[in-house]
């Protein structure tokens, strides 16, 4: 593959003549660079340092096209955009002219533009990921709605595969039902996780922010703090939720046993996945959330909200435990897993068998059909 085009909204920083990104994206696009001879990034570049969750992009010869940062959600903020479309409009379409391969992340605002300009290359070869909820049934802004749309349209996007997760009623020919994957088969380790009686640990992993809602993990560990548990959670991540976790920490007076850590390397969360009983994770929208599927790996059971293909993951319970989103009940099914340690193992060791079989050997597989 000679020139292969990313047209995406995470933000890049430069350093040394490299360009990094959020890691977890890098990583995966690192996988399909291994089949590209150059690669053209169309995405806003920032002037910013380099942090924990950052990597670069694993490819020599690399073309960076710098757009604006767009969003609307304030009216001044949509002023502006308005004014940026045209110059981000045609730098996608000098892009996409020039590809031999197109990649569209979606959902984002600049892969909504992407969709548009794509129409005008009905015979290049085109991918895209749908990083977010596929589910038609939920409810989503009407900007992601119109994404999907196109994306869904073979007549309006033609030569597309689009890979979302799980499967959905009305799927058209364009869709590819896919995962994700974060650890190698030579990673693959028989995990056998620890009493109870030695403490209970949960962990969770990602943006501090009111979608992931990382708050209401600490609520339901505070009500099983007060009926005597001893827990110990670990939250990593960063957001603008942090300073009401750590108010609501101290008011509670749980300092001793809710930590936050802040943005952690791969290795760290690894460690951290290894040595917990479950991870947690009550977020109101999702994907495929790797944060799930990286526990499990590790012989976690995941505590999940009932979005996306989530329910699927988790084998409707039977692999983990799927939120109810009311305090009381959550918390009582959690307390029925405590209370039977027979039932955590049997449940940790389902997970590890099926999280195990996505491994990024058989995802690069998948990806070099996707590209070759």
């Amino acid at each position: 593959m000679k020139k292969f085009v990313i047209i995406t909204h995470v933000n890049h920083i430069r350093n040394q003549d490299q360009y990094y990104g959020y890691a977890p994206y890098v990583r995966e696009m690192n996988l399909w660079l291994q089949y590209v001879d150059q690669l053209i990034v169309v995405a806003p570049l920032k002037k910013d340092n380099l942090t924990s969750i950052d990597l670069a992009y694993n490819c020599k010869d690399i073309f960076f096209s710098n757009i604006p940062d767009i969003n609307f959600i304030t009216f001044k903020s949509r002023f502006f955009s308005v004014f940026k479309l045209p110059v981000i409009f045609w730098k996608i379409f000098l892009a996409m002219y020039r590809a031999d391969h197109i990649h569209l992340r979606c959902p984002g605002n600049i892969g909504l533009i992407g969709c548009f300009v794509q129409i005008l290359f009905p015979k290049k070869i085109k991918t895209a990921k749908y990083a977010g909820n596929w589910d038609p049934k939920s409810k989503q802004p009407w900007t992601y709605r119109l994404q999907k749309y196109i994306l869904n349209n073979t007549i309006l996007t033609r030569n597309m595969q689009v890979l979302v997760y799980g499967n959905w009623d009305g799927q058209s020919k364009n869709i590819k039902s896919f995962f994700t994957a974060t650890y190698s088969q030579t990673e693959k380790e028989a995990v056998q996780k620890k009493s109870f009686q030695e403490g209970i640990s949960f962990v969770f992993a990602g943006s501090l922010s009111k979608g992931k809602n990382p708050l209401y993990a600490i609520q339901i560990v505070n009500q099983l703090l007060k009926k005597g548990y001893n827990i110990t959670f670990n939250l990593f991540g960063e957001g603008e939720e942090r300073d009401n976790l750590q108010r609501f920490i101290l008011e509670n007076k749980i300092e001793k046993f809710v930590f936050l850590h802040g943005n952690q390397d791969k290795e760290t969360i690894k460690k951290a996945m290894k040595e917990s009983h479950f991870v947690i994770l009550p977020s109101k929208s999702e994907g495929w959330p790797k944060v799930v599927a990286e526990g499990m790996f590790w012989g976690c059971v995941s505590i999940a909200t009932k979005v996306s293909c989530v329910p699927y993951m988790l084998d409707y319970g039977k692999r983990g435990i799927l939120l109810e989103m009311n305090l009381e009940k959550d918390t009582e099914q959690i307390e029925n897993v405590l209370m039977n340690q027979d039932v955590f193992f049997s449940k940790s060791q389902v997970a590890l068998k099926w999280s195990q079989g996505y491994t990024t050997d058989v995802f690069q597989e998948e990806i070099r059909k996707l590209i070759k």
